[in-house]
C-alpha cells in the first residue's frame, strides 16, 4: 500500500468498530465472520429492543450472552429513552458481565424515531440531559454514546454537544447524517467536522466508508480521529477492514475463495438455527443486498438471488455469483 494519498500520507492503523446492523449483524454472524476475516477490533451489537415487560426476559439478551461472544469484544447498544427501563437493563447486562455499553441516539428507522427512540431523540436535548443525570451515577459500566447530525436539523447536535461535555461519557460515535435522511443522500464530513469543535469527548467517525479511497480521504480530513466504525462497506466487501488496516491484499479468486467459505458457512449455521426456508431465505438475501458489490457484472445472478422462493433456486443463484 502506498504511503502517497491524496490529501496526506498514510494515516495511523486505525481501530475499527463493527457497526450494529440490525437483523444482520446478530451473534452468528459475527461469530462466522470473525472466522474468516481479520481487521475488526470491537463490535457494537445492535440495540436490545426495549420491553416493558418482556416474556421471556433470557431471549431479550440471547444475543450477548458472553459464552457465545468470545471472537473479539462486543460493546451491548441500549435504545431506551426511559430511565427506569435503561437501569433495569443495565444491571442485567453488568450481570453478565460487561463493562462497557452504548446508547442509540442515531437509528433512523420511523418505527424507532417517531417513538422518541434513537436519532427521534434528538431534538429534546433536556430529555437526554435527563435521562443521563439519572443514569450514569447508577452505572458501573462506561457509557459511550452513538448518534447522528441530528434528526431534522443540524443544529440538534449544535445544541447538545457542548451540553455533554460535563459528562462522563466514553465517547461519542458520530454518523454524520441526519436521521429523516436514513442513509440515503451524501453523508456530511463538514457537520462532523462542526462537532468536533464542539466537544471535549473522544469521537469515532461513522458513515459510508465503503472502499480504501473513502477511508484515506476522511483520515486525512481528520487526523485527530483513530477511531471508525464500519458497517454496510464491510457487508459490501468482508475484506475491507483487512485493507483499512493495510494487510497483505488477496487476489480476485482467493478473496472470492474466502468469502465463498464465509458465505457456505453463515449458510449452513443459519439453516441449522432458523425454521423453515423462508426464514433463511429472508436472512441470506438481506446479505446479499450488500455482498453482491464484491461481484461487479453479476447483477443477473442477483435478480435471480432475489427471486429465489426456494433454497434450491437460491443456491442455484449463489452457484452463478460465484462462477
Amino acid at each position: 500500500m502506498s504511503n502517497d494519498v491524496p490529501g496526506g500520507n498514510l494515516p495511523q492503523t486505525p481501530f475499527l468498530y463493527l457497526a450494529p446492523l440490525r437483523g444482520i449483524t446478530d451473534v452468528l454472524f459475527r461469530n462466522v465472520f470473525f472466522d474468516h476475516f481479520k481487521g475488526i477490533d470491537c463490535a457494537i451489537a445492535p440495540f436490545i429492543n426495549p420491553q416493558k415487560n418482556p416474556s421471556n426476559k433470557k431471549k431479550l439478551l440471547a444475543d450477548l450472552f458472553p459464552e457465545d461472544n468470545t471472537r473479539i469484544e462486543v460493546i451491548p447498544q441500549l435504545l431506551n429513552n426511559n430511565a427506569g427501563e435503561f437501569i433495569d437493563l443495565v444491571l442485567r447486562l453488568e450481570d453478565l458481565g460487561y463493562t462497557r455499553l452504548n446508547w442509540n441516539l442515531g437509528c433512523p428507522a420511523p418505527m424507532v424515531a417517531n417513538k422518541g427512540r434513537g436519532s427521534g431523540l434528538l431534538p429534546y436535548p433536556e430529555q437526554i440531559l435527563e435521562l443521563l443525570d439519572e443514569v450514569l451515577p447508577r452505572l458501573g459500566a462506561t457509557l459511550s454514546i452513538k448518534m447522528r447530525l441530528g434528526f431534522k436539523e443540524k443544529d440538534e447536535s449544535i445544541t447538545l454537544l457542548p451540553r455533554l461535555n460535563d459528562y462522563p461519557l466514553e465517547e461519542i460515535i458520530i454518523h454524520p447524517r441526519l436521521g429523516k435522511q436514513m442513509y440515503k443522500g451524501k453523508t456530511d464530513p463538514d457537520g462532523f467536522a462542526d462537532c468536533l469543535a464542539l466537544t471535549r469527548h473522544p469521537v469515532a467517525y461513522n458513515g459510508d466508508i465503503n472502499s480504501l479511497d473513502d477511508y484515506l480521504y476522511l483520515a486525512n480530513r481528520f487526523p485527530q480521529i483513530s477511531k471508525w466504525m464500519i458497517g454496510r462497506g464491510v457487508l459490501m466487501n468482508p475484506l475491507l477492514a483487512e485493507e483499512l488496516k493495510g494487510l497483505p491484499p488477496a487476489d480476485q479468486e482467493r478473496k472470492k475463495e474466502r468469502i465463498r467459505a464465509f458465505h457456505d458457512e453463515l449458510c449452513d449455521a443459519y439453516r441449522q438455527q432458523l425454521s423453515g426456508p423462508g426464514h433463511l431465505l429472508g436472512k441470506m438475501k438481506q446479505l446479499w443486498l450488500y455482498l453482491y458489490r464484491s461481484f461487479p457484472g453479476r447483477e443477473k445472478a442477483l435478480k435471480k438471488i432475489k427471486k429465489a422462493r426456494t433454497e434450491e433456486q437460491f443456491l442455484d443463484a449463489v452457484e452463478m455469483m460465484f462462477e
